[in-house]
């Protein structure tokens, strides 16, 4: 199993509910991190920089932890990823720069993760400020969402002296990672400064505001120069099964958020809990539920363990945690007794020809169906799209490919020419991730910053005319 996901020994008698939902790794202390960083090559041609969609340039920070010099090595991940606190955190690692790393096959990756962490925990305990805003250049840009790909836009724009005001529903900011990531993965503190320290960039935030609520897209199409879309995805649909309405069925992204912003002990959970879905989200779901102190814990999925979207190591995160998987199983009803969950029906399955995901279709097994005793079913099956920000973009002219956004490589620029979108809601292909939701907000800026380059180069030549 790769380091960066150690398994928790699961002994609650010996630990509070508080030591249980501390971060998976404790920090690396100056002598650790120099010791790592000293087993780094520094490859010329490093093909984990290659391997890291922002393209912090790794080797270089990693040989300025090794000279002591982590203020340098904090700013060289920033230049890149304004986002390198959470990214150092939530990454897939395993997946992208350490399974890069030339030492993976013959010896132990470098821990780049854990290093990005050092730094950047280093840079947040001694409040240093990397970045000011640029010089005004007289154009307002309106972000809509504060999440990785919105937050990473606006500080990307600030530093090049734009106007930014940003637009959250929610009363923080910071999207999932504030919201929909374990606490013993990132606490909800490490996102919160990352959104001062875009704030502090001159960066406003107006918090409690919903698009078709509070504002319109018309209105900021009308009132700003561009708007950059940021919106994410929706909570868990409905599985469309009877029972879902029972007491003791929760929606997965709703459970991960009361442990970030709720007191762990007021949190309800069950005893023994069935969780619907085996992707990420399903897992993160069902380690929180054993760390609570759930007894039984049961990832329900309808296809086998080579069609998981989770990734291997969380697979192997959550087993070594003592969640027991349950494939080629479907639910079909949550049976309840006086309005409250006592079981899971489920039928068997089979596997058929694949389909447009390009995994083997579930096919179901004629009069297999059973009961899976529980007081609790948590549905992690994916995120709605949110088709009201989609039918509004659509009016204005935006295009949408089954409900996801539409834009232009290079510059994520929509049909639209003042608006453009990232992250999770223009994902209609690959892996959605927050590392590469900041490249998305990355992207935006720049094309935002060349579109209104050249409207000042005509400027000029008009105004030697």
């Amino acid at each position: 199993m790769a380091e960066h996901y150690k398994p928790f020994k699961y002994k609650p008698w010996e630990m509070s509910l508080e030591q249980r939902f501390q971060e998976v790794f404790p920090p690396y202390s100056q002598r650790e991190a120099m010791q790592e960083a000293n087993r780094c090559l520094y490859c010329f041609d490093a093909p984990c920089i290659v391997a890291c969609p922002t393209h912090i340039d790794i080797p270089t920070f990693i040989k300025k932890i090794a000279t002591d010099n982590v203020r340098g090595s904090a700013r060289t991940i920033l230049e890149s990823n304004l986002l390198g606190a959470t990214c150092s955190r939530v990454c897939p690692v395993e997946e992208l720069c350490e399974g890069a790393c030339v030492l993976a096959h013959d010896h132990k990756p470098i821990t780049i993760g854990r290093l990005q962490r050092y730094s950047m925990d280093y840079a947040s305990s001694h409040k240093i400020k990397f970045f000011e805003p640029g010089k005004a250049n007289g154009y307002k840009i309106a972000i809509v969402g504060s999440g990785p790909a919105g937050l990473s836009c606006a500080g990307e724009l600030a530093k090049l002296g734009f106007d930014i005001t940003v637009f959250e529903k929610k009363k923080w900011g910071g999207g999932l990672d504030t919201y929909g990531i374990v606490v013993f993965r990132e606490p909800v503190e490490v996102s919160l400064s990352e959104v001062k320290m875009i704030e502090d960039m001159g960066v406003k935030f107006k918090f409690n505001h919903a698009i078709g609520e509070q504002v319109t897209f018309q209105q900021l199409v009308d009132e700003y120069d561009a708007v950059f879309v940021s919106v994410g995805l929706g909570n868990v649909p409905s599985m469309e099964i009877p029972g879902e309405d029972l007491d003791g069925v929760l929606d997965g992204l709703d459970f991960i958020e009361e442990t970030k912003t709720e007191a762990l002990s007021t949190i309800k959970y069950g005893q023994r809990v069935c969780i619907i879905g085996a992707g990420n989200t399903g897992i993160d779901c069902a380690t929180i539920a054993r760390r609570l102190g759930s007894q039984r814990v049961m990832i329900v999925y309808r296809r086998s363990e080579a069609e998981m979207p989770a990734y291997p190591f969380e697979y192997e995160f959550a087993m070594r945690e003592g969640v027991n998987f349950m494939f080629l199983t479907n639910p079909v009803e949550v049976i309840g007794k006086d309005g409250k969950v006592v079981a899971l029906r489920c039928q068997r399955m089979d596997l058929g020809e694949p389909d447009a995901s390009q995994r083997r279709k579930p096919v179901a097994v004629p009069d297999s169906e059973f009961d899976i005793p529980c007081d609790m079913v948590i549905t992690a099956i994916g995120q709605k799209k949110l088709s009201n920000v989609v039918d509004a973009l659509v009016k204005l002219g935006v295009h949408t490919d089954r409900g996801y956004i539409l834009v232009e490589d290079g510059t994520n620029r929509t049909a639209h020419p003042k608006i453009f979108a990232g992250g999770d809601c223009i994902r209609n292909k690959g892996e959605a991730s927050t590392v590469m939701a900041v490249e998305d907000g990355k992207i935006a800026a720049r094309g935002i910053a060349k579109k209104f380059a050249i409207q000042l180069e005509e400027v000029k030549q008009g105004a030697k005319g």
